[in-house]
């Protein structure tokens, strides 16, 4: 092949590339119904949130978008299935904040959240509450924390399960504070608030719907919230980060992947698609009472926060030598 041929060659495969992106883009919205996979059972903010943003996606690209709950593993067999599914834009992921950005340090997974999944946009965030039962004799993080430093590994906190977001907000604690406090692992949220209730575990790193109603009929005191600000709808509830510990965050995170080899042009439609729905008033409102702040964001955006998150967690799992175990 001469000079002039290889140039032609080169060119004929450019422009093939490029129909192609354009193929893949005018085959948006998908001819079949689009399936929204959460790792996770029915009934939980995960799933009351997919199930929101799915019915609000379908009603703009006026395409069914259906809510797959495919729960266990800590939502790993979720991100696995989506990691092998095929990457023609029919199938996301809701994605959390385990499976994508702890779970890889602390056991073996049969994905690579940075190479199996693609970015497409963030989701909705939330912070866990620190709650104690009464009996403990805490009014506040710093009671607590005293409480802890006078009989070292006499207190324990609950969490949904190892590697889980509240496994690791207790954790970074525990390197913040200087304590070592117990990990007590649960198979979700309802069996740890149960013990808790029961005086059977003596704190918890709750999802904020799951302890609030109890916090307000005087059962749980209340001692810190684990985001930067007060959430609206927990106002006289200080952050870990105003009790003494500046800068400390540890949030719940919810955001939109696909499989690793969707096309470009499918992955920035959908973007564009869920950033749309995220910023609709109606919606914003409805994940508000949920406690759900929306958080959408460029492809790029989640992309470089994922490996923030990562950088951090795997340092905490190194740090406090956490397992699955």
């Amino acid at each position: 092949m001469n000079k002039r041929q290889l140039l032609r060659a080169t060119a004929l495969a450019t422009t093939a590339l490029l129909m192609g992106g354009s193929l893949h883009a005018q085959d948006f919205p998908p001819k079949k119904p689009v399936t929204l996979v959460v790792g996770f059972a029915a009934g939980g903010a995960a799933d009351a949130a997919a199930r929101l943003i799915a019915k609000k996606l379908g009603e703009n690209i006026g395409q069914s978008v259906v809510v797959d709950n495919k729960g266990g593993a800590g939502g790993n067999i979720a991100h696995q299935f989506v990691a092998n599914a095929a990457p023609d834009g029919t199938v996301l992921l809701f994605g959390s904040i385990g499976p994508l950005t702890i779970a890889p340090h602390i056991m073996k997974v049969p994905y690579d959240p940075f190479k199996d999944l693609a970015a497409v946009s963030g989701g909705v965030n939330f912070p866990n509450v620190l709650v104690a039962h009464k009996a403990l004799g805490v009014k506040n993080l710093a009671e607590f924390v005293a409480l802890e430093k006078k009989k070292p590994g006499s207190v324990d906190y609950a969490s949904t399960g190892a590697g889980s977001a509240s496994h690791l907000a207790g954790e970074l604690f525990n390197q913040r504070a200087g304590i070592d406090m117990v990990h007590v692992p649960y198979k979700g949220g309802a069996p740890a608030l149960q013990d808790l209730l029961g005086e059977r575990i003596a704190s918890y790193f709750s999802a904020p719907p799951t302890a609030l109603p109890h916090v307000e009929a005087g059962k749980l005191v209340p001692l810190a919230t684990t985001g930067l600000q007060r959430p609206a709808y927990m106002p006289n509830i200080p952050t870990v980060a105003e009790s003494g510990y500046p800068g400390f965050e540890a949030l719940n995170w919810y955001a939109f992947v696909a499989p690793g080899k969707t096309p470009t042009a499918l992955l920035d439609r959908w973007n564009a698609e869920i950033v749309k729905v995220l910023n609709d008033g109606s919606v914003k409102d409805a994940l508000e009472k949920h406690g759900l702040t929306p958080q959408p964001t460029t492809r790029a955006e989640l992309t470089a926060f994922m490996k923030k998150e990562d950088a951090k967690w795997s340092a905490i799992v190194r740090e406090r030598k956490i397992t699955a175990n």
